[in-house]
């Protein structure tokens, strides 16, 4: 699907060909995208990262730059996972960490490092207030020790964005702290968990886990509002990564149906298909003009939460890709499930979406909670 719908600036434009042309030459073919992500097992390729580093195109410009970038690298399945877990970290450490931190992150970002967030664990996910995972104060530091889990990326990242209780207990939205922890910190032991989509998520192990005065991010006690401030970011992130999954699932069997031929002629010219296609490119223009008005918004006002718009980004998006992934898959039949082409890939990235970041759900709470609800 071409991009003429939505009204990008003439930078953008150019900015969404440059990241086209990067992923037909890196990742443009099957063979190649299974060498960089053994067969499917990886979501990242550390070498590949490091050159769009050098090209200067991580964490460049605002987040109507950031949606285009991750939008078009998403369609084209480059295997760079790690940059959305990064880009939420380097965002909450640009609001609120201390210069220092500031400075250490633009430079990993700058240089191709990658950071994870670690926020949900065993009995604590969508209520992040039950949080138990403990940071307490010792010398001229901090000792945490807990468990938590589904943390994305931790596996390869250099540091960890942790959010952990410094005080109270859980239930209690008071005294939660963010942390940023090296991956590397003795005490600390990252166990992956196999899942659908290969290496993704991990548990992460805290036992003694020693870490100086200044890893704290903000202001110890206040995760909880800092989490919130970035909402939008996270949410529109999401948002934009499954924006392009839908647009590559749709193009993916929009090229079946043309090309497959059954009873005389191709599939596509069937009433059946032709409006199962017209439905899904509705949905999909939607979500793109949605998605990309909501990050001209961020930019207008970067300090302004917009949960309505955020959660309904997150919701639209995630759900729309799973809509197209899944009738790709039934439009394609047996090839849509062959693991030889990619519609299948598509079907296990787009299911997972509706499920990180705050459920479905949860953002239809949200938003009922918006209107008084």
């Amino acid at each position: 699907m071409d991009i003429d719908l939505v009204e990008l600036t003439d930078e953008q434009r150019a900015f969404a060909e440059a990241i086209r042309d990067l992923c037909r030459r890196e990742a443009g073919t099957r063979a190649r995208r299974d060498e960089l992500t053994g067969h499917g097992r990886h979501g990242h390729n550390q070498e590949l990262y490091e050159k769009l580093a050098r090209l200067g195109w991580l964490g460049a410009g605002g987040m109507a730059d950031a949606c285009v970038f991750l939008e078009e690298t998403a369609y084209g399945l480059l295997p760079i996972g790690g940059y959305t877990t990064s880009l939420i970290v380097a965002g909450a450490v640009e609001r609120f960490g201390g210069d220092a931190q500031r400075a250490l992150i633009a430079e990993g970002m700058r240089r191709g490092r990658t950071y994870a967030i670690s926020m949900s664990e065993p009995d604590a996910g969508s209520d992040v207030a039950a949080l138990a995972c403990r940071a307490t104060p010792d010398g001229d530091g901090w000792v945490i020790d807990g468990q938590k889990t589904w943390c994305s990326n931790a596996h390869f990242a250099d540091a960890i964005l942790l959010v952990a209780r410094t005080d109270g207990a859980p239930g209690d939205h008071d005294g939660l702290t963010m942390f940023l922890v090296p991956a590397d910190a003795p005490g600390l032991r990252i166990s992956g968990i196999d899942t659908m989509g290969g290496r993704e998520v991990n548990d992460l192990w805290f036992t003694g886990c020693r870490v100086p005065a200044d890893a704290v991010v903000g202001t110890p006690g206040a995760a909880w509002k800092q989490l919130m401030a970035g909402l939008n970011v996270e949410r529109l992130i999401l948002g934009a990564v499954m924006l392009g999954i839908a647009r590559r699932a749709f193009d993916d069997v929009l090229g079946y149906v043309r090309e497959r031929r059954q009873f005389g002629r191709p599939i596509g010219s069937f009433q059946a298909l032709r409006h199962r296609i017209a439905d899904l490119a509705v949905e999909i223009e939607c979500t793109r003009l949605l998605v990309h008005r909501t990050a001209r918004l961020v930019d207008a006002d970067p300090a302004r939460v917009l949960p309505r718009q955020a959660s309904m980004v997150k919701l639209k998006a995630t759900e729309v890709a799973r809509r197209v992934a899944l009738d790709g898959m039934q439009m394609m039949g047996g090839y849509g499930y062959a693991t030889e082409f990619d519609m299948e890939r598509h079907v296990r990235a787009a299911l997972v979406s509706t499920v990180y970041g705050g459920t479905s759900e949860i953002q239809r709470d949200i938003i009922g909670r918006t209107y008084g609800l």
